[in-house]
């Protein structure tokens, strides 16, 4: 299994500016316009680390400008333990949905990966970026 390990600092600044963290909703809808089609697999590398957006729905970053949109068989997933950790059963070249599956350390459950999406990361930072310009010029 590969493990992906989020460092605690990242998780900790992400606490902190909450206040001016999307909702789960508006996040999910805006990896969902930058997602593109379904795949079947991606390539079974050393990811960076991954993003919960909801229940059911996972960011998992590969490099800095390539990055995948998760859907899990949630909810299944132990968020509330805030393990960084999270597996993937892949133990072969490729994580292929509706095969693998992930888990985060320490829980008896695991979710099936369901759906593979690229995202376009550069469209989607732009189209955040200036969503965030926005809404401080109506501040």
């Amino acid at each position: 299994m590969k493990t992906l390990l989020v460092p605690l600092l990242a998780l900790a600044s992400l606490s902190a500016c909450a206040t001016n963290r999307m909702s789960d909703t508006d996040r999910l809808a805006l990896y969902q316009a930058h997602a593109g089609e379904p795949v079947k697999q991606i390539r079974n590398t050393n990811a960076m680390g991954w993003d919960r957006i909801d229940d059911q729905h996972i960011v998992l970053s590969m490099r800095p400008t390539e990055s995948w949109l998760l859907t899990v068989s949630g909810p299944c997933l132990d968020w509330a333990s805030g393990s960084p950790v999270l597996r993937l059963s892949s133990t072969g070249p490729y994580v292929m949905a509706k095969f693998d599956r992930i888990v985060t350390e320490g829980s008896p459950a695991s979710c099936r990966i369901e759906e593979i999406r690229p995202i376009d990361v550069k469209a989607m930072r732009s189209a955040r970026d200036a969503g965030t310009a926005q809404a401080s010029a109506g501040t």
